[in-house]
C-alpha cells in the first residue's frame, strides 16, 4: 500500500460518512413542509418494500403542507399505512387519488429534542470520520515497518495529510449542524 492509496481510501471513507450525515439531516423534520421529509419512507408496495419517492410524486403546494399524488391510484391506502406508520407524527389526509399531508407546527420542547438529535448525529458522523483517521494512521505506520519503507518525513506529511482531512471535514459537519439546528428552531 502507498501514501496516495491509504489517503484516498481514507478520504471515500470520510465521503461516505458525509453522505450519510446529509441523508440523516434531511429526514429530521423542521417547520416547514419539505418532500425529503417523507421520500425515504419505505412503502409496502406488491410485497417489495420501495422509497416513496419512487412510488409517487411529492409537491410542496404550501409551506406547511405535502402533497403526494400516487404513480398507481391502488396504492394510496399503502401509502398513507407507511406514513402513519412512519414516527414522523404526520397524519396524511386520502382525497380520492392522492394524500394531503399538514406539516403541524413545530413546539418548543420538540424543536429542542430535534436539534440535539441532529447533534447527536453530528456527534456520530465525527466518530467515523475519526475512525477513519485512525486506520489510515495505522496503515501509514505498516508503511514504517513494511517491505516498502518509507522515508520518515514522507510518513509524517502522509499523517499531517489525513489530518487536514480530518479537519476540513469536521469543520463541514459542524457547519451542516449548525445550519439544520438554526432551521429547525426557526419559528
Amino acid at each position: 500500500m502507498d501514501p496516495d492509496t491509504i489517503l484516498l481510501g481514507c478520504e471515500e471513507h470520510i465521503t461516505k460518512a458525509m453522505d450519510h450525515l446529509k441523508k440523516e439531516l434531511r429526514a429530521i423534520r423542521t417547520g416547514r413542509a419539505s418532500p425529503s421529509l417523507v421520500e425515504h419512507i419505505r412503502v409496502e408496495y406488491f410485497g417489495a418494500q420501495s422509497d416513496l419517492k419512487s412510488l409517487a410524486t411529492i409537491s410542496v403546494p404550501e409551506a406547511s403542507q405535502l402533497l403526494i399524488k400516487p404513480f398507481d391510484k391502488q396504492s394510496v391506502g399503502e401509502i398513507k399505512r407507511a406514513i402513519e406508520a412512519s414516527g414522523l407524527g404526520l397524519n396524511p389526509i386520502s382525497e380520492g387519488a392522492q394524500l394531503r399531508v399538514s406539516i403541524p407546527a413545530l413546539s418548543g420542547d420538540r424543536r429542542k429534542q430535534l436539534a440535539s438529535q441532529c447533534k447527536k448525529i453530528g456527534e456520530e458522523c465525527k466518530v467515523s470520520i475519526r475512525n477513519s483517521r485512525r486506520d489510515a494512521n495505522k496503515h501509514a505506520d505498516t508503511l514504517k515497518a513494511g517491505k516498502d519503507q518509507i522515508p520518515e518525513d514522507e510518513l509524517e506529511q502522509l499523517k499531517e495529510e489525513i489530518q487536514n482531512l480530518l479537519k476540513k471535514y469536521e469543520t463541514e459537519t459542524d457547519t451542516l449542524i449548525a445550519a439544520k439546528t438554526k432551521e429547525i428552531e426557526t419559528v
